[in-house]
Order: structure tokens, then C-alpha cells, then sequence
């Protein structure tokens, strides 16, 4: 089965597909460096023997005149980043590699769709190994961490991306699922998972002097969700 592209119409309608996050807060969000997403979503210029040349963005945003993700973008830049986190694969390749993976799926976004976590996920690694060179442990590293992203992607009845649980620690493969970006939950912003308190409302109280388990008791959760919640936005914050 195969998934068929947005309509325009969809699109104006689903949170998932409307520009919602700044690039510092993405990268943030998404615990990658802001200089590599920001060349994942507006391309950038390489040098070469012909001239500086620019390469296109790898990740298509919403509306091209703003440098504000969608949550399906965020979601993209999720997966991608389990590629990045272990060989640092020079953008170009990046690209041949996705473009490779998009020509067999009809799909606008199919690092975001449910198939590519059986079919589509094989075919990018066969890709990029071909494409690069890399040892057997290499190999074995770039399935586990790609295994271990996407687990924290849920999708909805019809395979499209609907909640997605960043990393907040140290992109463990059992990293427990605490905070989760969900587009219909507090406008798309992190919350403690099945409470729907948002992780900015935590940290504030936190910063103003609340002790944790203050708040814990004040929100009935425990108090690991609280420090992750603290966690999640201090940083960026700062």
C-alpha cells in the first residue's frame, strides 16, 4: 500500500502540515545542532573546482519564505537525524539517498509515514550504504539508532505521523517516552505525556522558585516527569 500526497486543501486544514516551529526551536526540540537543520530546510552553498554551488534543502517547509517547520517536518528531521547521529554523511548524499526513497513512495513526506518503518526504512540504509562507506558494526550502529528514532513516532488510522516523543536525555534505545509533541495538544508544544500540561508552563513555575515536587504534587504526576518536562525547555530557554 501506498500513501498519495496532501491535497492543498488537507494541507490548510491539518495542524500537522501548518508552519509552527522557529528553526532555533526545532533544533531545540530535536536535540540537532541548529547549523545542520538549518541546512536540512534551506539548502546551503558548497565549494567546488566550478564555483560555490548551492545545494537544495533536503526537507520541504510549508510555505518556503518562512524558516518555520510543520510538525511533519519536525518528524522528518526526527528520522533523518538517526542517519546524521552516526556517520557524518555530507549533504549531497543525504539528498541522492532521500530522493532515492521518494521516487518509491508516493508520498511528499515519507520519512513520515508508517510505511517507511517497514519498507522504506530498509530501503534508505541499502541506499546511503551504497552510498557510503561503512563497517559491519557502522552498519549494524545506523539500524539500531534508526530503530530506536523510529519508535517514537506514532501514527494515526491512515500511517500519517500524528504524535512524536523527542529524545530528552541521551538517545537511548529505551529512553522512556515522558514528553510528547502531539499537533493537537497546546498548539504542537511539548507536554507531559496523557496529561496535556505543557512542558513551558512547568519550567516557568520551576524557574520562578517551585520546588519539584511542588509541582509534581500540584499536577498529580510524578516528579521524573516533572524534571523532564524542566529539562525539555530550560535549554532552550537559556
Amino acid at each position: 500500500m501506498q500513501f498519495k500526497p496532501h491535497s492543498i486543501e488537507a494541507k490548510r486544514s491539518d495542524p500537522r502540515e501548518m508552519p509552527a516551529y522557529g528553526l532555533a526551536e526545532a533544533a531545540h526540540y530535536l536535540r540537532i545542532p541548529i547549523a545542520t537543520l538549518r541546512s536540512w530546510v534551506r539548502g546551503r552553498y558548497y565549494p567546488t573546482e566550478r564555483g560555490r554551488q548551492f545545494f537544495k534543502p533536503v526537507i520541504e517547509l510549508p510555505d518556503p519564505k518562512l524558516v518555520s517547520l510543520s510538525f511533519v517536518n519536525l518528524v522528518e528531521a526526527h528520522v533523518l537525524d538517526a542517519i546524521r547521529r552516526e556517520h557524518n554523511i555530507p549533504l549531497p548524499k543525504v539528498r541522492t539517498a532521500l530522493d532515492y526513497v521518494k521516487r518509491h513512495f508516493d508520498s511528499q513526506h515519507p520519512l513520515a509515514d508508517h510505511e517507511f518503518q517497514t519498507d522504506g526504512a530498509a530501503l534508505l540504509l541499502s541506499r546511503f550504504e551504497k552510498l557510503i562507506a561503512v563497517s559491519e558494526a557502522g552498519q549494524l550502529a545506523m539500524k539500531e539508532m534508526l530503530a530506536a528514532h523510529l519508535r517514537r513516532v506514532e501514527h494515526d488510522a491512515k500511517g500519517l505521523a500524528a504524535r512524536l516523543y523527542p529524545f530528552t536525555r541521551k538517545r537511548e534505545a529505551d529512553e522512556p517516552k515522558i514528553i510528547v509533541i502531539d499537533p493537537w495538544v497546546s498548539f504542537g508544544r511539548p507536554t507531559i505525556a496523557g496529561t496535556g500540561i505543557a512542558t513551558a508552563i512547568v519550567a516557568e513555575r520551576y524557574k520562578a522558585g517551585e520546588s519539584v515536587d511542588e509541582l509534581a504534587h500540584d499536577y498529580d504526576c510524578q516528579r521524573g516527569h516533572v524534571e523532564e518536562a524542566v529539562r525539555c525547555e530550560l535549554a532552550l530557554a537559556a
